[in-house]
């Protein structure tokens, strides 16, 4: 009964004409910028904070959630179109989506993908509303020795998805906790790398970081991009699956939803992982394997369903523990706190209204994007064709707008220009910039606790290997870093990084 009390509450929070608008208008920018390579989630999300200043927490979080499981429906469409995946996680989609669309089956392949995701998305959101309570009924239980020792897990399972050398996934780690500690500490009161710089003083902020590395940084990164986006088709028909469609797909929408919801909790990735899991499980399991990669439903169902299902439940740690999962959870994270709410497992309690509102939104999205997506497939094919000459200097100007808007000063301009040079560099480099973008938001959280922890066991560092909890966690950071550094590891996961 308190589920379903709970479920009434979200109800009546998500279903106000205001917040049901924010969520449409969440979806459809989603899958916009999910259609359109080179945009991404992070990119927007990161442009629209400056926005959600003036919103109530709900709507803003509402609206940012939208984005980012309506992107995952927006990927498949030029994955499948042009065999340009728009998010990271329909990279496996295209493979035989792709070659649907050649043999003039790319309704069958853009239904099956919709259908997938909102089966998979109405499920995980079922999951979140029964196990997300539970989780945060656990974490009530962590001390700060406890949170430390999570959040070191977290950065350090970030380096598994972490696309590159793990020599330069940990840099970023290390470099986005350096840039964590700029500011005043407070504890003691003193500048820490401020340069003599008193708009420094309060550190640095997020949303410029944010702006710069992701926004910026993508943008000089698809400069050089001179991939051919021209579509295979200009009218899509055939939209409605056949009865022999249902009966290839629903086993694997099954199957990926399953799979998606246990891998989106893992820290670092797991829509990407789930898609990649899903396709592999697919081809095993199937009659005809040879089918695969010519063309076979199967290969579209699974991993749509597996990304999106992981799209939502990576919500779970950031709802309940205040620990985000990829680099799109540590800007919700950012939002909340630019709220003035406090991400972690008090959420529930203290934000009820928020907590279950988000959570019943997601369906409610999910529904939006399956009922506007595919008659509106005709739209999404001319975005394809937009040059994105056209594009960049309006992404810019409102980067810099937004950038400005929030301390309304030109200093944080050039700070999100710095910034953007840096993360392009970053890709250049063949590093992932998302673990920096973690560590930046868990590095002031983590030093807090340490400092908790130590001073209630009067600087004895054994507090974190006596607590059972913290241990735990501890221990399995340090197997996995271990295991991450084993030969035949390191290989398998360089592999599936060239597959993608």
């Amino acid at each position: 009964m308190d589920i379903f009390a709970n479920l009434m509450l979200g109800v009546s929070v998500s279903f106000t004409p205001a917040n049901l608008l924010y969520c449409f208008v969440g979806t459809i920018l989603g899958t916009a910028i999910g259609v359109l390579p080179g945009l991404g989630p992070v990119a927007t999300i990161a442009m629209l904070l400056p926005i959600t200043f003036g919103l109530p927490p709900e709507s803003a979080l509402i609206m940012l959630a939208g984005i980012y499981y309506g992107a995952q429906y927006g990927g498949s469409t030029t994955a499948i179109l042009v065999n340009l995946p728009g998010e990271p996680s329909s990279v496996v989609t295209a493979i035989d989506g792709h070659q649907m669309a050649r043999k003039g089956q790319a309704g069958r392949a853009l239904s099956t993908a919709a259908i997938g995701s909102f089966i998979a998305g109405t499920i995980a959101t079922l999951l979140i509303a029964v196990f997300a309570p539970l989780l945060a009924a656990v974490a009530l239980q962590f001390g700060p020795a406890e949170y430390f020792a999570l959040m070191v897990l977290g950065l350090i399972a970030s380096i598994v998805m972490a696309s590159g050398a793990l020599l330069h996934a940990l840099g970023m780690i290390l470099v986005g906790l350096l840039l964590g500690m700029v500011g005043t500490d407070v504890n003691s009161g003193v500048s820490r790398y401020t340069f003599g710089m008193p708009l420094l003083s309060d550190g640095l902020d997020f949303v410029v970081l944010a702006m710069g590395v992701f926004g910026i940084g993508e943008i000089i990164a698809n400069l050089s991009n001179t991939e051919d986006r021209s579509a295979m088709t200009k009218k899509v028909t055939g939209l409605l699956p056949t009865r022999d469609d249902w009966k290839r797909i629903l086993a694997p929408i099954l199957r990926g939803t399953a799979l998606g919801s246990v891998l989106g909790v893992l820290p670092g990735g797991g829509a990407a992982l789930a898609s990649f899991g899903s396709y592999s499980l697919e081809k095993r399991l199937a009659r005809n394997p040879q089918e695969f990669g010519q063309g076979a439903i199967e290969g579209v169902a699974g991993p749509e369903s597996a990304n999106n299902a992981g799209a939502q439940t990576s919500f779970i740690p950031m709802l309940t523990l205040g620990l985000p999962s990829n680099s799109v959870m540590a800007l919700m994270i950012g939002a909340m706190i630019i709220q003035g709410i406090q991400p972690g497992p008090s959420v529930m309690t203290s934000q009820p209204a928020l907590f279950w509102g988000l959570i019943v939104s997601m369906w409610a999205g999910n529904l939006m994007l399956l009922v506007l997506n595919l008659p509106l497939i005709g739209l999404w094919v001319k975005m394809i064709s937009i040059p994105y000459h056209y594009l960049y200097p309006i992404i810019i100007i409102f980067c810099a707008i937004g950038v400005f808007s929030v301390n309304n000063t030109t200093f944080d301009v050039f700070g999100m220009a710095i910034f953007g040079i840096a993360g392009y560099a970053v890709r250049k480099l063949d590093a992932e910039p998302a673990p920096l973008l973690l560590a930046f938001i868990l590095g002031p959280m983590m030093e807090e606790y340490l400092r908790r922890a130590l001073l209630f066991a009067k600087g004895d560092f054994s507090v974190f290997l006596i607590r059972p909890i913290s241990a735990g966690l501890i221990l399995v950071a340090v197997v996995l870093l271990a295991t991450l550094l084993l030969p035949s590891i390191r290989k398998k996961r360089e592999e599936v990084f060239q597959e993608e």
